[in-house]
């Protein structure tokens, strides 16, 4: 099966008949000296007529700014409710800005009742510029044979790049320096975040020229996806296996140590390079997705790794999981 990556895909694509078509661009962000972390997420659908923005933001005297809003979208374009991505030069330069309102949060956790957060919290304008440039080489792009099953489908192209990222953010007047690194995401194809069973999505930069991404994919009649890369020694190892573990938090669903190992083996299952990852997360976000009856949580949980040889860095675990009867189903996740 061959994997379209070409310049052409950093821009938006025409628009699939899809009652679900989806087009996103995503980047996160941490500066490990300042402690200000950030991500940014415009998605299109046009065909439902609409699009989502979300901004988060980890200050460095420990309170969260959030934004999320579905404004009308009638084009496919990267810029909406005050967000714009700008392709500069493709799989080499991006930037970002943001000019908009957050709500400032002492409790992220008040997200879970996301109506009474927005109506009760205090806000802040944010104005935000940032310059993002490859650190690795691209990740992904549009496989040729359809991957997904039908009614899984997540993106039908998907590409990611560990990023330098340097700019500022400035919070009610307040200038932010920002001098760190973090990943830059894009998809487009059909896509409702009640697809995936649960997922657990972990990403981390280890220092200026090392970082990985693991892809663990539960479904509910069988293992799933275990998946990733690591780019080390100007290397992009592709992981055909992946494990996680975690240790929850006092509520029991919110991670709060993550043990994970990213690998690749050959046809016959052994190990042929393998790198061990643990991470303590702290400060996460709780968001949610609604649709045909269907409940959706998003957990954003800011954590710091810690490779096998010592090596110390700093990233996000995105943990998804549909919640039935109030329960993340992917608890007992392996």
């Amino acid at each position: 099966m061959e994997i379209r990556c070409e310049p052409a895909d950093e821009f938006p694509h025409e628009v699939g008949p899809e009652e679900h078509f989806n087009e996103s661009v995503y980047t996160n962000c941490f500066d490990p000296t300042s402690g200000l972390g950030a991500f940014f997420r415009l998605g299109n659908r046009p065909n439902e007529g609409r699009g989502e923005v979300t901004v988060c933001l980890w200050l460095p005297d420990g309170r969260v700014g959030f934004s999320f809003a579905r404004p009308r979208v009638d084009a496919n374009e990267f810029r909406s409710a005050g967000l714009t991505f700008e392709i500069v030069e493709p799989f080499e330069h991006l930037e970002v800005a943001y000019d908009g309102e957050v709500l400032v949060l002492d409790d992220p956790m008040v997200l879970e009742d996301p109506r009474k957060a927005f109506t009760e919290s205090p806000t802040a304008h944010v104005e935000a510029r940032l310059t993002l440039r490859a650190i690795s080489t691209m990740f992904g792009g549009e496989p040729s044979e359809r991957i997904e099953r039908p009614g899984e489908e997540f993106a039908k192209g998907h590409t990611e790049q560990l990023v330098a990222a340097t700019g500022h953010v400035t919070v009610d007047g307040v200038r932010h320096e920002l001098n760190g690194a973090g990943l830059r995401d894009h998809s487009w194809g059909p896509r409702t975040w009640q697809a995936p069973w649960w997922y657990r999505w972990l990403t981390g930069n280890i220092g200026d020229d090392c970082g990985f991404m693991l892809s663990r994919i539960g479904r509910r009649d069988g293992d799933g996806v275990r998946a990733g890369f690591v780019w080390d020694d100007g290397t992009l190892h592709l992981c055909n296996h992946a494990e996680i573990a975690t240790t929850w938090d006092a509520t029991g669903q919110f991670p709060e140590r993550i043990e994970a190992l990213l690998a690749v083996r050959d046809g016959a299952g052994s190990t042929v390079k393998e790198w061990r990852i643990t991470g303590e997360s702290s400060r996460t976000v709780p968001l949610r997705n609604r649709r045909e009856g269907m409940t959706t949580r998003i957990a954003e949980a800011p954590t710091r790794w810690t490779l096998g040889d010592g090596r110390r860095g700093q990233g996000i675990a995105e943990y998804l999981d549909q919640v039935i009867d109030g329960s993340p189903v992917g608890l007992n996740e392996r």
